[in-house]
């Protein structure tokens, strides 16, 4: 490969986020810095909520600086972030609501709650990680306890890199590493555990496709190209979107002897093997 290929990131952690560039050459692969950005919780009413439409501005923020200067051919765009936490859309794919920050207080006490219906045990021996009522399956009963009329009316739940996503290119799914955070997902079969929600009475109908990292998920909007100047039709990817995969995939010579550990807002460490020890 002689020309340089352009690949654009946005890499939204739980307090910051920025946008880069990354240029590969054929040998090397170089990152630039476009734009950088707080991220942080909005509280209204007692509830701790995402400003996630000022998160989607200073993406395309990003964008528009990207598209302000000439630069090689844009291979694709992609998003990562943190885990568990989500958007649920209605039946004309709107977003119903901010999405709910994992450090509310809406899951107190629901991890003993789902444990009364599903036992603990068996919750790990089908799900592999660890319990933490900020996961998305405590939010999302949480939701069912309190009566939460946006569950009922939901008909799609994204997580946030696949909302992102669908902003950019219009397409839902549902990456499978961001899945993976969900106490949702079957870490042996890799496929949503429908049987769980529906002994839980959750609707396992909102939630879409699972796709592996690297798939396309579709050209960027129009209209998103028309705000930002990045080229339409600019392949929108879905990256590992667990911000903890992406850095872990891009440890250099890593194989089943090494073990890793990332550290950002949280510090998690873990070994990389073919299949799930549970």
């Amino acid at each position: 490969m002689s020309a340089t290929v352009d690949f654009l990131a946005a890499d939204l952690g739980a307090s910051n986020g920025r946008v880069l560039l990354g240029k590969w050459d054929g040998t090397r692969f170089a990152l630039e810095d476009l734009h950088r950005f707080q991220n942080g919780p909005v509280t209204v009413l007692g509830r701790l909520y995402w400003d996630v439409l000022s998160l989607w501005s200073e993406v395309k923020a990003g964008m528009a600086r990207y598209a302000a200067a000439p630069h090689g051919a844009l291979a694709g765009i992609g998003i990562d972030t943190w885990g568990v936490d989500f958007g649920l859309l209605d039946r004309a794919g709107r977003l119903l609501g901010n999405p709910v920050h994992y450090r509310d207080a809406r899951t107190s006490g629901m991890i003993e709650r789902v444990f009364s219906v599903v036992p603990k045990a068996e919750l790990f021996d089908l799900t592999g990680i660890q319990f933490l009522e900020l996961n998305t399956l405590f939010q999302l009963y949480s939701m069912r306890a309190l009566d939460d009329p946006q569950l009922d009316s939901a008909r799609t739940l994204l997580l946030m890199p696949d909302l992102f996503h669908y902003w950019l290119s219009g397409e839902q799914v549902a990456e499978y590493t961001i899945a993976s955070t969900t106490q949702m997902l079957l870490a042996r079969d890799r496929r949503w555990a429908t049987k769980l929600l529906d002994r839980l009475d959750l609707p396992a109908g909102l939630l879409p496709r699972i796709v592996q990292p690297g798939t396309v998920v579709g050209p960027l909007l129009a209209q998103v190209a028309e705000e930002t100047g990045v080229p339409a039709g600019t392949p929108v990817v879905a990256s590992a979107g667990h911000d903890t995969g992406s850095a872990v995939a891009a440890i250099p010579g890593l194989d089943e002897r090494s073990v890793y550990l990332s550290s950002g807002t949280w510090s998690l460490m873990g070994i990389e093997v073919p299949e799930p020890i549970i």
